[in-house]
């Protein structure tokens, strides 16, 4: 992958996440943090992780086989992430969050602020 991490090594929090799947429903990821590394050659990666209620995990991936993830880092800062890795806890009561881990299978795509708030408007949120 060619260096497509526009940041210093670090971790970033993100003001807003969610998971999305084609049809627009999608599910908040809160607390939301990347963290951006580099490996041995220089290249920067990045990996992540927030708190997610997993039964409307499953519930997006019943329906899905791919989920995107949006991601807003403040200002300008609006990425789309397609169809990242997704490793979260088992437990499937309605009441438990757990942690949701995720990384970049391909490099990400910045959006423009004013298409990522039209994406975002569009979307149906689950809830329990």
């Amino acid at each position: 992958m060619a260096q497509w991490v526009p940041f210093a090594e670090g971790e970033y929090l993100v003001e807003r996440a969610f998971l999305v799947a084609p049809d627009g429903s999608a599910v908040p990821v809160d607390e939301t943090v990347i963290e951006v590394f580099a490996d041995a050659r220089g290249i920067r990666h990045l990996r992540g992780w927030g708190n997610i209620r997993n039964v409307l995990l499953v519930e997006l991936l019943d329906d899905h086989d791919v989920i995107d993830l949006l991601l807003d880092l403040g200002q300008e800062f609006k990425y789309l992430l397609p169809a990242p890795e997704l490793k979260a806890g088992k437990v499937f009561s309605p009441d438990v969050v757990s942690t949701l881990q995720f990384a970049p299978r391909t490099a990400w795509k910045q959006v423009a602020p004013d298409a990522f708030e039209a994406q975002v408007a569009r979307l149906t949120i689950l809830e329990l």
